[in-house]
């Protein structure tokens, strides 16, 4: 690794960048000396707005050389501001207004440049493939600019173009990024610790997978193939013949960005409709399919005037283990539940704490502040707060983020601004519960059935309550049909598995030595108006067909 080059390095490596650094240290100077040259100038400005009492007059300037610092600064720093720009609640109007530009509206590189690497990618000419191209880019983004264009073919095309150079310039950010990470780590509030570097690891290794364009085209199919069946998602085509490591082909999407509310109003659309399917399939990627996108700006998320909602951009993901996906379950419903001892054990788990942490004086600790967080009503979560009370809990105890989990507190975070630009009411458990209630009451896995258990029952006692809470919030869900939630209860309850539950309901019916009439009935005002006698009818019948004698009579009496 001797003769290595920052541009031939395919996959990040941070020991052989450092290495590359270490004997070159020159070179990394001269560019943290134009990164801080550059930010104590801006803080300077900013300070002397204050001094001069010209804050508010300023305010405008300074949030474009803001922008134009961060643009000069290149894609490293794009990143940064982009992330920034999906947070209203935590950067002024002003600025975010200039921030939003950092998602698509970037000086674009040479255009000339741009054709010849099509050329030498492609290994032909522009008019060998293209029967038209827009001479001028239509979007210049951190990594890459895009071209419309028209395939000989006829199909309307996206021709991506990724920036020249961009490997010895990452691998440098990269260098100083890590550097920082391990000199400010100790002096964090968050008390990040180690863990720090690993998270910019993380960054690097998914920086490096984004400047693949063959890797991106791979993810995008990987992530279609997941939302085949949902009519509500629009992910676009790669042309591979087109496609190489630095340009990549794909179709072509109309719609506007989610943000534009005046034009997805004007073409008869709800912003609401759409921010639901955003946090839907958001939620779906991380609990369901466990592939996530880890960079949904609204540059990247498009509303189509059909109403689907299309994601466009695929070179920064991530996929999560089974159990993991598990883990966030259980997480996500011991916090709504506050079973505080478990979401501690989930912590643990998750690799939040390490597992020989005595988590006792932890539970007390979680139930202040994130009892306090979630509120008296469970609709007044939001990830925000929960981040914002959680360091707290950081500081004093010893919690630690591990790296893949940095990339999902990203998504979720940049999710919810998106919905919180579009609807400063906005609560995402409006919407994310009644999904999370409908997965857990029509559980198709074991492992989902199980979790649907551990919501019903604690400390061995059924709670009613909780199953009148789960319809209730389920039944919010337009795509929620309680029918065929019963059917898969009565078919579980019958079945070989059901055996537990059929023993706990019978004690829970006649639980503290009474018949829970009043549970029951509540539990029937609550649903009868889904349930018509007619569809009622039918599936008792397909029921009973499915059915054989002893299926049916292993819950009755003996």
């Amino acid at each position: 690794m001797g003769q290595y080059q920052p541009a031939e390095l395919k996959q990040y490596n941070p020991e052989a960048i450092a290495r590359y650094f270490r004997y070159r240290p020159w070179l990394a100077w001269g560019r943290l000396l134009r990164i801080l040259w550059s930010f104590a100038g801006f803080i300077l400005s900013l300070k002397w707005d204050e001094w001069q009492d010209q804050v508010e007059e300023n305010q405008g300037k300074r949030a474009t050389e803001l922008r134009t610092l961060l643009t000069r600064l290149g894609p490293t720093f794009i990143k940064v501001g982009q992330a920034l720009s999906t947070r209203p609640d935590l950067i002024r109007k002003d600025f975010l207004e200039e921030l939003i530009k950092l998602q698509d509206q970037l000086p674009p590189f040479d255009n000339g440049l741009a054709y010849q690497i099509i050329e030498t990618e492609l290994d032909r000419s522009i008019s060998e493939v293209f029967r038209e191209l827009s001479p001028q880019p239509v979007a210049a983004a951190s990594l890459g600019q895009v071209y419309r264009g028209r395939l000989l073919s006829g199909e309307e095309v996206a021709v991506k173009v990724q920036r020249p150079n961009l490997r010895p310039l990452l691998t440098k950010d990269l260098y100083l990024m890590r550097w920082a990470a391990s000199w400010l780590a100790p002096w964090l509030p968050l008390n990040l610790g180690h863990d720090l570097t690993l998270i910019v690891d993380e960054f690097g290794t998914k920086l490096f997978e984004e400047i693949d364009y063959i890797n991106e085209g791979r993810n995008a199919e990987k992530f279609a193939h997941n939302f085949r069946n949902d009519p509500q998602v629009k992910i676009p085509s790669i042309y591979w013949l087109y496609t190489s490591n630095h340009v990549l082909t794909l179709e072509w999407i109309n719609g506007f960005k989610l943000t534009d509310t005046q034009n997805i109003q004007a073409v008869g659309l709800n912003p609401e409709d759409i921010i639901q399917i955003g946090v839907t399939t958001g939620l779906q990627q991380l609990l369901e399919h466990g592939f996530f996108h880890a960079d949904p700006h609204p540059g990247n998320l498009f509303a189509m005037p059909d109403g689907r909602m299309a994601y466009i951009d695929f070179g920064m993901m991530d996929q999560l283990e089974e159990t993991t996906k598990e883990s966030l379950v259980d997480a996500l419903v011991h916090l709504v539940n506050k079973d505080y001892t478990d979401l501690a054990e989930d912590f643990v788990k998750l690799g939040f704490l390490t597992a020989n942490t005595n988590i006792a004086p932890i539970v007390p600790a979680l139930e202040a502040v994130l009892g306090n967080a979630i509120g008296k009503n469970v609709k007044d979560f939001n990830f925000k707060t929960i981040t914002d009370e959680f360091s707290e809990l950081m500081y004093e105890y010893p919690f630690r983020v591990p790296a893949k989990f940095a990339l999902i507190i990203r998504s979720l975070v940049t999710q919810e601004g998106i919905a919180l630009s579009l609807n400063p009411n906005f609560k995402i458990v409006e919407v994310g519960y009644p999904y999370i209630a409908r997965r857990l009451l029509t559980g198709e896995s074991p492992a989902l059935r199980r979790r649907l258990l551990n919501v019903l029952f604690k400390d061995g006692k059924f709670q009613w309550q909780r199953l009148e809470n789960l319809i209730t919030i389920a039944r919010t869900d337009s795509q929620f049909d309680v029918l065929p939630t019963a059917k898969m209860g009565l078919e579980f309850i019958l079945s070989e598995e059901g055996k537990f539950l059929r023993r706990q309901l019978v004690l829970a019916l006649t639980e503290d030595d009474r018949l829970h009439t009043e549970e029951v009935q509540r539990l029937w005002d609550l649903v009868k108006d889904d349930l018509p006698p007619n569809r009622l009818l039918n599936v008792a019948i397909s029921l009973l067909t499915e059915f054989s004698k002893e299926g049916v009579a292993a819950i009755l009496p003996k």
